[in-house]
């Protein structure tokens, strides 16, 4: 009879275990019920695998009820349940359970390391170990696979090197899972020379130490020595494939990559998985190779792959980067992929950007369910880039409401929007934010601080800011710091600055150049300009560019050199471009060079025949010299081709709030005052000694016309605007789309003496600091 209990129970034993193999727990509760039954003693052995049935079949609860219930319980009663806890992750639960036990085996120790492992608490796993030592209980090469597996994860050199070594004194380090861990750990480690002593010591190498050691190679860039080990291998699988044609492909070698997976398919038995046409797909956008891209997505397409994660987005991604944007946006929406990651999400953005069609990207923005701070920052680029600032603005005020914590990149764009509308008050408002939380740090938020403060006509926080910068700084903060003191009159800072940049041993670029030579252009100093243009050359090895040789044109032009400046473009290398041509011609209208004129237009309409800034010019150099029927002309014809001159702009921000003007401005709610007072204004500074230059009105009016013309320029309704409604003592901030005209220029410098206050201009070129009836560009712009 008790043959007969113990044959039953090996049977039911046998029925649990084929219903853990095929995950059938239906089944297997119906066995438990049919053992209740029976009423079969149920033993250690068959409890035991009762428990095991629940815990493998997520009934851990189950589990958990019949280990409480056991009269008698050994090492694997307690094993199966710590071990169930730990795969699941709650690792809390395996520990107290762990501690409960009355003598841990090498099994129980093993598995609280998978769960340590496997919930990314590595360091934990790893002291395990030590503990284990300690306690006198022998680790096995199961044990020693996890804890190397954490070094690796750590990327822990000095704690795998000791294990290691504890490997070497119990004997195992012939065992090839073992072996293995150590490859790996040595691997992800960047202990190359070791890996590769382990992999040429190991007697028995698996299909895993050779992939190992091509991952390893690819990674280091080593190619040579992962494709010999490619060859030499008699069996590869879809890793080994995966590791040549991602190495290749992340590396910029496209074309081998896309060679490398044709080989591929001509294996009968492997096929391609999620990771092999990801990266095929991915090289074939990077080689703008749309013939190889079409027919693997064909391939896709014939072989039903799915589409919902790693392959969808490279397709959007590389289709997006064809500027097939409908068939990017197709597979959105065909295969419901609402997943989109962000990259595919970038690039569509990408696409959508170049051809100007801000309205789908934000589509795609609003329909992405997890929404991070990549997507958040990318989408905001993307409106700064094409010219969206408000927006941006927009955008990141939701970003501050409903979505995660900006990041240095997020406030550095932010920032460059700042920039573009010249908003100081905007500027810092983000910079108090990145303050909080420690973005301002960062070498980009830095920069774009510098850039912003400039641009904005605060010098003075730009080169604070840029002192805080101290060590952290690169190439473009220099630069930054070089072009904004140039911009504002500060043209021997700048080259002081310059020159402590080189004896830094910091290597300038070909833009830090443009602001050198600019700061030469705007303080007079041909010499030195010529000096500079020959030290990019020749020392740190820059062709000029189409700037470089604009600056030098307008170098010579304005200091009166206007052939020296003809020949700079006679012999320049390159197509000379309308920046080119237009400064020659700006050049030649303060100068009153017809002649250079008449060729600079000529040249600049051929290249932009709508350009109304040639024609303008052109009339008023005529006018200038009294030529006013040929400046008429000019002005007739510009008006048959339908030529539009570019209105003259003036803007002031009150209170967050901008105020545009234009000249003769009638349409401003408080104009009655705002001319009032400028009637007054202009009585005083004509008492301090201001005389109109009346010559600056290219029309043939009387003087008192010309005046009144003058008196209501765009600049200087909105400095008038400015003085009403900001505090006294504060400086004043104008923005203009134009040059500042020479009266006007006059004008301010005695309007910041009268009323005692700074006053910065930013006009098309430069930036005016006129104080105490002086301005930064000392008359030179």
């Amino acid at each position: 009879m008790a043959n007969f209990r113990h044959q039953l129970s090996d049977h039911y034993v046998s029925l649990i275990q084929g219903t853990i193999v095929n995950k059938n727990p239906r089944m297997g509760k119906k066995i438990h019920a049919q053992i209740i039954k029976s009423g079969v003693h149920i033993g250690v052995i068959l409890m035991n695998n009762l428990i095991n049935l629940y815990a493998k079949t997520g009934f851990l609860v189950d589990a958990r009820k019949l280990f409480d219930e056991m009269p008698e319980r050994n090492a694997s009663s307690w094993n199966t349940v710590i071990s169930a806890y730990a795969k699941q992750g709650r690792i809390d639960y395996a520990r107290q359970l762990f501690e409960q036990m009355p003598e841990p085996d090498s099994v129980s120790w093993t598995a609280m390391m998978v769960g340590y492992n496997q919930t990314g608490r590595f360091e934990k796993a790893i002291k395990m170990l030590s503990d284990m030592i300690h306690s006198k209980v022998m680790p096995t090469q199961y044990t020693f696979t996890i804890v190397l597996a954490s070094c690796a994860a750590m990327k822990s050199l000095e704690i795998g090197r000791k294990v290691h070594s504890c490997v070497v004194k119990v004997g195992l380090s012939s065992y090839t899972s073992v072996a293995n861990s150590l490859l790996n750990m040595y691997a992800k480690s960047g202990d190359v020379l070791t890996a590769e002593s382990v992999f040429g010591r190991m007697k028995m190498k698996s299909l895993s130490s050779w992939n190992t050691m091509i991952s390893m190679h690819m990674l280091n860039k080593r190619f040579d020595l992962a494709l010999a080990q490619f060859e030499q291998m008699t069996d590869r699988d879809i890793v080994t494939w995966n590791s040549m044609i991602s190495g290749y492909t992340q590396h910029g070698y496209n074309a081998k990559a896309l060679n490398m997976f044709s080989n591929m398919l001509k294996d009968p038995i492997l096929k391609p998985d999620k990771y092999t046409l990801a990266s095929v797909l991915s090289a074939c956008a990077n080689l703008n190779d749309s013939n190889s891209g079409k027919q693997i997505h064909g391939y896709i397409v014939r072989t039903q792959f799915d589409l919902s994660g790693a392959v969808g987005n490279a397709l959007i991604s590389m289709y997006s980067k064809f500027g097939d944007l409908k068939t990017a946006q197709n597979i959105v929406q065909q295969n419901q992929i609402s997943n989109v990651n962000i990259i595919a999400f970038t690039s569509l953005l990408d696409g959508y950007l170049k051809q100007g069609d801000m309205n789908s990207a934000r589509r795609i923005f609003d329909s992405l369910k997890d929404r991070d701070v990549v997507v958040w920052t990318a989408m905001i680029v993307g409106y700064t880039q094409n010219g969206f600032n408000n927006e941006a603005i927009e955008l990141f005020r939701s970003m501050i409401k409903e979505g995660p914590e900006p990041n240095s990149y997020t406030l550095a764009a932010m920032l460059s929007v700042s920039s573009s509308l010249a908003s100081l008050e905007h500027g810092k408002q983000i910079h108090a934010r990145a303050l909080k939380s420690e973005s301002a740090l960062s070498i980009s938020v830095g920069n774009a601080l510098i850039n912003m403060y400039a641009k904005s006509g605060n010098i003075d926080n730009a080169k604070r800011v840029f002192d805080i910068i101290r060590c952290s700084k690169d190439t473009v903060t220099w630069t930054s710091m070089v072009i904004s003191l140039a911009q504002h009159g500060q043209g021997k800072e700048s080259l002081e600055l310059f020159e402590k940049m080189l004896s830094f041993d910091i290597k300038p670029d070909h833009i830090t150049y443009v602001g050198v030579i600019s700061a030469c252009t705007h303080m007079g100093l041909v010499e030195e300009g010529v000096r500079y243009f020959k030290l990019m050359q020749e020392k740190h090895g820059i062709e000029p560019t189409l700037s470089h040789h604009a600056c030098m044109v307008d170098l010579y032009g304005r200091a009166g050199k206007l052939q020296e400046a003809y020949n700079v473009i006679r012999n320049m290398p390159i197509e000379p471009d309308v920046i080119v041509w237009g400064s020659l011609l700006a050049s030649s209208i303060v100068h009153k060079n017809m002649d250079l004129a008449k060729i600079a237009a000529e040249k600049l309409l051929l290249i932009e025949p709508d350009n109304s800034g040639a024609y303008s010019t052109l009339a008023n150099l005529y006018s200038a010299c009294g030529n006013w029927d040929d400046a008429a002309d000019v002005r007739k014809l510009m008006k048959a081709k339908q030529v539009k001159k570019d209105q003259g702009l003036s803007w002031v921000q009150i209170r967050n709030r901008v105020h545009v003007f234009g000249a003769e401005d009638s349409v401003h709610p408080e104009r009655g005052e705002i001319y009032q007072n400028m009637a007054e204004l202009w009585k005083e500074i004509k008492k301090l000694g201001f005389v109109p230059k009346t010559e600056v009105v290219l029309h043939d009016l009387d003087e008192e016309v010309k005046e009144e013309i003058l008196k209501h320029h765009s600049e200087k309704l909105a400095i008038v605007y400015g003085l009403m409604k900001t505090p006294r003592n504060s400086t004043l901030r104008i923005m203009k789309n134009l040059r500042v005209c020479k009266d006007c220029h006059s004008a301010i410098k005695f309007i910041s003496k009268l009323v005692g206050r700074e006053i910065v201009v930013r006009d098309a070129t430069r930036f005016h600091h006129f104080k105490n009836g002086e301005c930064s560009c000392r008359d030179y712009w």
